[in-house]
Parts: structure tokens; sequence; C-alpha cells
């Protein structure tokens, strides 16, 4: 084979070349393309499907901050007895009890709210043990101690509630 043959078998393959280059690079650029949107489309499909039950552990989640909002719980769930620390421990149960229900919902959550929830929780039996530590004697007394310093400060669970709307809207977002 001499030069000049090489170089026109260079010439002819040299376009063949470019042209499978191009072509290969237009048909992995097309499947890339085509997998994205086939996982959009699923992404889309599939969030059909869980943002309701998203939004349903949402609303359950804020139920629950609601029913252990100090001044609701300590209104719904009267003493039974005459032991102030029976009606404390009548409360905490109760907010455990709801807690427990729910569990199941923090799969639906990000972390990060699942934890304010838990943070929210924890708070409230604290601050219920707090006002069980006071010098009074009766149940009634017990009540009225929750209720006074629930009037002082914003309740956890009402920072809990705020911090699940906000994470509510930004489903939307």
């Amino acid at each position: 084979m001499s030069g000049d043959q090489i170089l026109q078998l260079f010439a002819y393959l040299l376009p063949a070349v470019v042209t499978g280059a191009v072509a290969f690079y237009f048909f992995r650029l097309h499947t890339r393309n085509e997998d994205g949107r086939r996982r959009f489309l699923l992404h889309k499909d599939s969030q059909k499907e869980t943002l309701p039950v998203r939004l349903q552990a949402y609303e359950r989640m804020a139920l629950f901050l609601e029913r252990i909002a100090l001044n609701s719980l300590v209104v719904r769930v009267a003493p039974t007895g005459k032991s102030k620390s029976d009606y404390e421990n009548l409360l905490i149960k109760q907010i455990e009890t709801e807690f427990e229900h729910n569990l199941s919902q923090q799969i639906y959550m990000s972390d990060s709210c699942w934890n304010i929830i838990k943070t929210a929780k924890n708070a409230t039996i604290q601050i219920i043990r707090s006002a069980g530590m006071s010098e009074t004697d009766s149940p009634d007394k017990l009540r009225e101690d929750i209720l006074n310093q629930t009037m002082e400060k914003e309740s956890p669970s009402s920072a809990a509630l705020a911090f699940v709307k906000k994470e509510v809207t930004e489903l939307w977002d």
C-alpha cells in the first residue's frame, strides 16, 4: 500500500468515523433524555398516589398537636380522683397513647418535622411534670398551674404545628 492509497482510505474513513461519532452522541443524548422523561412521568404518577397519603399524615399529626396542646388537653381530660399524681400520670398517658397511635405517620414526613413533633410531645410532658412538682395537692390546682404556664408562653405544640404547616406548604412549591 502506497501513501496515496492510505491517504485515500483515510479520506473515505474520516467522514464515516465523524458521522458515527455524531450519531453515537445524539443517540446517547436521546437515550438520556428519554430516561429522564420516563423518570419524571413515574415520579408524577407516584405523586398522584402518595400526595394524598402524605397530606393525611400531616393532618393526623396536626390533630395530634392540637390534642396535646395543654389548654385543650387539660379541658378535655378531667381528673378521675383526688390524687394530683394520678391526674399528672393520666395526662401523660393520654399524650403517649395519642403519640403511639400516630407513630406510623413518620414515614410520610421529613426527619426534621418528625423530630420537632417528638420534641413538642416531650416538652409538653415536661411542662406537666414540672407543674406536678409544685406545692399544689389537688388535681384541680394542678390544672390551674398547667393553664397558667401555658398563658405565660407559647405552647410547644403550637410551635410544632407552625412547622408542620410550613412543611405542607412546601409540598406545593
